[in-house]
């Protein structure tokens, strides 16, 4: 098959690569669509350190299924399918408590920190196990489907943080998750909903999304804007979804008492943040990882029209092209967003 391969650090090559092994308890797909994630263009210069090539990434995908195992019971050949970016044990004691998301011995499609490595979906075929399936709605195109795995992310984030209609929310960082965070607390019932990124552009992306007030980080009155949004309390809730200190900072500072703080990005290993401010007014300070069962929600929220990915989606192009398109986005080039690959 051919596939797009992380060969070493910024250098990605298409070319041929060898079909995928397939398990008893897993399927063969056929990729139709695969997007470019925040964390692999990271992987590609290798600064995450998660993504040790060679490999194969990608883990934002649908398809179709080819083959099934022979221990694969409920699916088939033909059937549309996108699938979770965790791959996780069924006998796990967290997964049987139901946060599959934390198991042990998990592991991450596209993904190989040095203890495993699981080629992902920038290639014409991937096999996956069949306990991580769903089925596409089918009023929902294959790229549409590509973009599942975001929207679950931000919506675990939300689930995560108990938010409640009457309640208000700070949402820093608007890329891929922060803006659909912003899109499901409108869905919701959020109000007000402030976004606050250094790119006037995202910013002006969050509006459409549903944040109600925007400011750039940039802004040196930002908490004192805040402060007046908010009745003079800060926010019940703050989102963030960067992961360096100055931005989880930003964020623990907008609280009012008693406020929880969902810290979604994890671009720096380790952070500081005020300890004071955090005990002297009882701050919640909740990590949000991956996915724990949003897809199925997602999907219906994509096929009922209430979540439209599409304004997401800057460019759909071959797998071919792929190089390029990441450099592009490595640059930081503007008004790029969410780029799907076509195998």
């Amino acid at each position: 098959m051919k596939a797009l391969v992380l060969d070493k650090y910024m250098e990605l090559n298409y070319r041929d690569f060898p079909d995928p092994h397939m398990e008893a308890d897993e399927v063969l797909i056929r990729v139709q669509a695969c997007g470019i994630c925040g964390s692999d263009i990271h992987g590609m210069d290798g600064s995450t350190g998660r993504r040790i090539p060679p490999l194969v990434m990608g883990h934002e995908a649908a398809g179709i299924i080819t083959e099934v195992g022979t221990a694969v019971t409920g699916w088939k050949a033909g059937d549309r399918v996108t699938f979770d970016s965790t791959i996780y044990p069924l006998d796990d004691w967290f997964t049987r408590q139901g946060h599959y998301n934390l198991s042990n011995n998990r592991k991450v499609l596209g993904v190989s920190p040095g203890n495993y490595t699981k080629h992902g979906a920038f290639a014409e075929l991937v096999s996956v196990p069949a306990h991580i399936l769903y089925k596409i709605p089918d009023n929902v195109s294959f790229e549409q489907a590509a973009m599942v795995e975001p929207v679950a992310v931000a919506l675990h984030a939300v689930n995560v943080s108990g938010i409640q209609l009457g309640q208000n929310a700070v949402v820093i960082g608007t890329g891929t998750i922060g803006l659909f965070v912003v899109k499901l607390l409108q869905t919701a019932g959020v109000y007000p909903i402030i976004a606050i990124d250094m790119d006037e552009k995202k910013l002006e992306l969050s509006k459409a999304f549903g944040a109600t007030h925007t400011f750039l980080s940039s802004d040196k009155t930002v908490s004192e804007k805040i402060q007046q949004l908010t009745k003079g309390r800060n926010a019940d809730v703050a989102f963030e979804a960067v992961g360096v200190s100055e931005t989880v900072n930003l964020c623990i500072n907008s609280l009012c008492k008693g406020g929880k703080a969902i810290l979604i990005g994890n671009l720096m290993p380790e952070v500081t943040v005020p300890l004071q401010k955090i005990v002297t007014t009882e701050l919640s300070l909740l990590g949000s990882c991956a996915i724990n069962g949003e897809y199925e929600t997602v999907l219906e929220l994509m096929a009922s029209g209430k979540i439209d990915v599409g304004g997401m989606i800057s460019a759909v192009a071959p797998l071919s092209e792929g190089a390029e398109w990441f450099n592009r986005l490595y640059r930081k080039e503007a008004g790029i967003n969410k780029v799907i690959l076509i195998p």
